[in-house]
């Protein structure tokens, strides 16, 4: 293979890794997320925009708030689950351009001045650091179940404001007995890529 990075590593962060949807209850840690957030944060994005927020649900009071707003599917489990993330856009994120984007700051009003133009770049960026925050769950040695399936009006309520778009729910632990279905396909090279 023609990649850098050792076997064992492609394996932890793609080739076997799955999403769970059980967990054991060995606790994830405060300085497990910070370690994964601290590897994470230099992904790249547009212009350096770190649009990204995310709401670490731990207590059960708000498990309880967050169980009635899942989908049935995917209630018991994040219920279950020793951490739950919900993962979000901040449409304001261009209020920290001059700070992350020093050598222009001027791109805060230039292209981020009206607020439909942000909710996209907000959307598009935090989706990226979203997948990134994925893959650095995978190399805490952790499992990462995440979710779609929840009332995005009801979550933006209780657990944010106007300002910030719900994107999806990341249960993670240690995967638990029978934590993954077995894989489903995946295309093909040259079904995906083409050269011109």
């Amino acid at each position: 293979m023609s990649l850098v990075l050792d076997a064992a590593a492609q394996d932890l962060l793609f080739r076997e890794a799955r999403t769970a949807n059980t967990f054991t209850d060995e606790p994830v840690t405060e300085e497990q997320v910070q370690a994964i957030y601290d590897l994470v944060k230099f992904g790249p994005t547009a212009f350096n925009q770190t649009p990204l927020r995310i709401v670490l649900v731990r207590s059960a009071e708000a498990r309880e708030r967050l169980a009635p707003l899942m989908a049935e599917g995917n209630r018991a489990k994040t219920t279950a689950a020793p951490l739950v993330a919900i993962l979000a856009a901040d449409n304001e994120f261009h209020e920290e351009l001059p700070t992350l984007f020093p050598h222009f700051p001027q791109a805060k009003d230039a292209f981020f001045a009206e607020r439909p133009v942000r909710e996209q770049a907000a959307t598009l960026n935090a989706a990226l650091q979203a997948a990134y925050f994925i893959v650095g769950v995978r190399a805490a040695g952790l499992a990462a179940g995440p979710m779609t399936g929840f009332d995005f009006a009801g979550v933006q309520k209780e657990f944010l404001d106007d300002d910030h778009t719900p994107l999806m729910i990341v249960n993670i632990g240690k995967p638990g007995e029978g934590a993954s279905y077995p894989r489903s396909p995946r295309l093909a090279y040259d079904e995906v890529i083409t050269t011109v």
